[in-house]
């Protein structure tokens, strides 16, 4: 098989070395994390030292880490109105969502649908500040969601200003991380993050593996998702996934410890392609270019080219990217982030997302640069593309 550039990291990374060692040693433990004899005991250190590893990606402490099946179970947990603080045991009132959240936290978690309220962004990607400010006062104990970063724009968002606004209004914030996480800064004191999302697979570490992690004690959450035997101190029930929580752990550390490095070197990686980008299609849109991004994404359009035709014959001339978030089962639906930044129909239908990672090279660059070099000026001869 010929050789192929993976460019669509934000919809999943490969699994890291670390994290396949992890993994394959943790296979080799029998027990039951919640057994009290030497084996079981041997598979809870597993867990235990996973939760140690995650809690310092972000900043917490290993006791205030819980594990799931992934984000999307994550944030279903934390979106509930049932959520308690110390002293106050009174449910939240409404779900602030920004309009370009993640679909697992647009669906609005366990809020009914006439207590959520989308928050707007501004053109460049960024919520609007001043409209969180209107709403939150809006509501007497507002659960606001805020993702740390854009999954299809890379557009960084201002937690910790949204933290301020949030914590004076008597609100609590959410922050899906699942994209952030180990690509920038994620440490919750900093955001002033009250809850955290996460997941392993966006890191390095296998699917169905993922996180929610609370700044501290004082934050409750009285009905969990799954009742039985009381695992993860009663916020989910069944034997815990110890290969791959630790696989987890694996990948949590190594992200943490290589961020800084890997995100200039993915940044340097990107700012090239996107300037041979604009050499070959000057009209060429890059959603979000003026505000911060996370270093590896971006997303760009082209007049005239539609966003399944480019997926497509990147993918034929051995490029795999994406059209957008990878979470409608392969169907390419226009973006709600795009909509909600006020983006033109047209160019939305055209969007292309790439997303980089740490086996990316220049290699990589070139080869898609010179795929869309082929694809630009087949359209604009009239050419097809298909095989």
């Amino acid at each position: 098989m010929a050789e192929r550039s993976y460019l669509d990291w934000n919809a999943t990374a490969p699994l890291r070395p670390q994290a396949q060692a992890a993994w394959m040693d943790a296979l080799a433990v029998a027990g039951n994390p919640s057994s009290v004899h030497a084996e079981g005991r041997a598979a809870r250190r597993l867990v235990e030292r996973a939760r140690e590893q995650v809690a310092a990606l972000v900043g917490a402490q290993p006791g205030n880490v819980f594990f799931t099946s992934g984000g999307t179970e994550a944030n279903m947990l934390a979106l509930t109105p049932a959520i308690e603080t110390a002293g106050e045991k009174r449910p939240r009132d409404r779900l602030l969502v920004s309009a370009i959240e993640h679909s697992s936290v647009r669906a609005g978690g366990r809020f009914p649908r006439a207590a959520t309220e989308d928050v707007p962004v501004a053109p460049d990607g960024r919520v609007e500040l001043a409209a969180l400010a209107e709403t939150v006062r809006g509501a007497s104990r507002p659960l606001v969601a805020l993702m740390l970063a854009n999954n299809e724009t890379g557009v960084v968002q201002p937690v910790a200003e949204a933290a301020a606004i949030t914590h004076a209004g008597g609100g609590l914030l959410h922050v899906d991380a699942v994209q952030g996480a180990g690509r920038i800064s994620c440490d919750m004191g900093a955001l002033g993050a009250d809850i955290v999302t996460l997941s392993a697979h966006k890191i390095g570490g296998p699917k169905g593996v993922g996180a929610l992690v609370r700044a501290g004690e004082e934050i409750h959450f009285p009905d969990p998702l799954i009742r039985g035997g009381g695992q993860e101190r009663g916020m989910r029930a069944g034997t815990e996934n110890v290969a791959g929580i630790a696989a987890f752990g694996a990948a949590a550390a190594a992200a943490h410890r290589e961020f800084t490095a890997e995100a200039a070197r993915m940044q340097a990686l990107r700012d090239s392609l996107e300037s041979g980008l604009k050499a070959i299609s000057p009209q060429a849109v890059i959603f979000g270019q003026t505000v911060a991004r996370l270093p590896n994404t971006t997303l760009f359009a082209a007049e005239g080219v539609k966003a399944e035709t480019a997926v497509i014959a990147f993918d034929l001339e051995g490029i795999a990217v994406s059209s957008g978030a990878a979470c409608s089962s392969g169907k390419v639906q226009p973006s709600h982030v795009l909509a909600a930044m006020g983006i033109s129909p047209a160019l939305i239908r055209g969007a292309v997302r790439l997303s980089l990672g740490w086996t990316t090279n220049e290699t990589d660059i070139e080869r898609f640069l010179t795929a869309w070099r082929k694809l630009s000026s087949a359209l604009s001869k009239g050419q097809s593309i298909a095989a």
